[in-house]
């Protein structure tokens, strides 16, 4: 953990200056690194000042001098062409050169922040070259690549990326990685659900009505318009975050709350996902943003309607609902309690309980229950029992990705998701997009199409 060798596949983009370096600045301050090289790569010809002095700007706070001087000491840049062999031999030199100099072990983490359709080829010559070594778990050193999202385009294209991987490295060594699986409050939901006697009895079919994940956003497309027009609102956000909040929820107990034993349970949960409606919507005016196609039929906004075919979960819907520009910026988890049986004999409660788990804004899980009005000897209204993890200990204190690095470094494989999960999510996503549902207009700065209201009637629930 005290030392490491960064190698960044695609150092020039804006994944390495608004997240990368600014998480190693941030690893180094906590004293959490204290050995380290940072070798950028890309096509670019450029410097490895100018690549650390544009990320300046997306580090927090005053960036100590010190930190930065060393970070400046022990970074490099290397031109490189993913598309000649050559290259990636001339790397693995320079690579062993450096850690000759700065006497380092041979701890390697390559993060590849390129496009999903170079994942293949960089594995393969990563590989071939030496830049990264197929090693066992009992080996002194480790070799380890990072996969950055999108991981493919659908079920087959990411089948045969891992095609790819398992011929040049063992699994253990692949960090398919989802940065939600890092926040605090989704770590913290398996340990809420698991360690209190009041919520994992009540965790089934028999008292559970239904399930809500939602991530919605106020804003559009941005500048992103090319790349997201590639995918829309499933590939982008449903794949990932959304189904893999799905599966911790719907999850079995795992033996230990670490590494395979969680990812176990949470694939045998996606493939037992069974895809029974979905909607799609545009924005108006989004053909008009850069980089997209006048004639675009990509969806912002997506809706479905799961169910989960195990013993457990029969009979409960999972409602997901994401989009772009809304009326409000959300990422949040309702999971609808059943009505008691009424025994009383004039009132009786107008609300299920609900268990809400807030990941954004502000982090929280909400347990809303019935308790009499006051003033009324019968008479109920809702109220709210709520653990305010924001209010308590402030916004996050590590960002996702200074924490996705730590648990890479350290080996922990629960924040990437394995190949058979990620094929499991593909399955899902083809599933729905094979319905071709008919794409509706909403307007932006609203809750989304008219489309989503008619679902919910349709389905007999109301969006939360």
């Amino acid at each position: 953990m005290s030392e490491c060798t960064f190698i960044i596949i695609g150092a020039t983009g804006d994944l390495t200056r608004r997240k990368l370096l600014p998480a190693i600045y941030r690893l180094i301050t906590h004293k959490k690194l204290e050995k380290f090289i940072i070798v950028g790569a890309a096509l670019e010809a450029t410097t490895i000042g100018q690549i650390l002095d544009s990320a300046k700007e997306f580090i927090e706070g005053d960036i100590d001098p010190v930190i930065w001087q060393k970070i400046v000491d022990n970074s490099y840049y290397q031109s490189l062409n993913v598309t000649v062999p050559a290259d990636f031999v001339l790397l693995d030199k320079v690579v062993e050169g450096l850690e000759k100099k700065h006497g380092m072990t041979g701890n390697r983490l390559v993060y590849l922040a390129v496009s999903a359709s170079f994942f293949c080829e960089v594995t393969l010559q990563l590989a071939a070259s030496g830049v990264v070594k197929k090693l066992a778990t009992n080996e002194p050193m480790w070799h380890r690549i990072v996969y950055e999202k999108p991981f493919g385009r659908d079920a087959q294209s990411a089948h045969e990326i891992n095609e790819c991987i398992a011929a040049s490295l063992y699994e253990h060594q692949a960090y398919r990685i989802d940065h939600y699986l890092t926040k605090e409050l989704v770590s913290n939901i398996a340990l809420i659900r698991f360690t209190n006697c009041v919520f994992e009895p009540l965790w089934n079919n028999r008292y559970i009505d239904s399930v809500q994940i939602i991530l919605s956003e106020t804003v559009g497309v941005g500048k992103r318009g090319g790349y997201y027009d590639a995918y829309g609102a499933l590939r982008d956000v449903v794949q990932n975050h959304m189904l893999e909040l799905l599966a911790i929820i719907a999850m079995e107990a795992p033996e230990k709350l670490t590494g395979d034993f969680i990812r176990n349970e949470r694939v045998k949960a996606l493939q037992k996902v069974r895809v029974v409606d979905a909607i799609a919507g545009q924005y108006e005016g989004y053909t008009q943003e850069e980089w997209v196609p006048k004639d675009s039929t990509t969806e912002t906004f997506a809706a479905l309607f799961l169910m989960i075919d195990n013993p457990r979960w029969a009979g409960v819907p999972f409602y997901l609902k994401t989009g772009k520009f809304l009326d409000k910026k959300e990422t949040v988890i309702h999971i609808k309690f059943k009505q008691v049986d009424c025994l009383l004999t004039k009132y009786c409660p107008s609300e299920s309980n609900y268990l809400t788990i807030r990941l954004a804004p502000d982090e929280s899980f909400i347990l809303t229950l019935n308790a009499k009005k006051p003033g009324t000897s019968q008479e109920l209204m809702p109220m709210s029992m709520q653990y305010c993890h924001s209010c308590i200990f402030g916004a996050e204190k590590f960002s996702g990705y200074e924490t996705l690095i730590e648990e890479i470094m350290r080996g922990e494989q629960s924040v990437s998701v394995r190949c058979d999960e990620i094929e499991a999510a593909w399955r899902v996503i083809d599933t729905a997009k094979q319905k071709e549902v008919p794409l509706s207009s909403y307007t932006p700065g609203s809750s989304g199409p008219e489309a989503a209201e008619l679902f919910a009637k349709k389905h007999g629930m109301r969006w939360r």
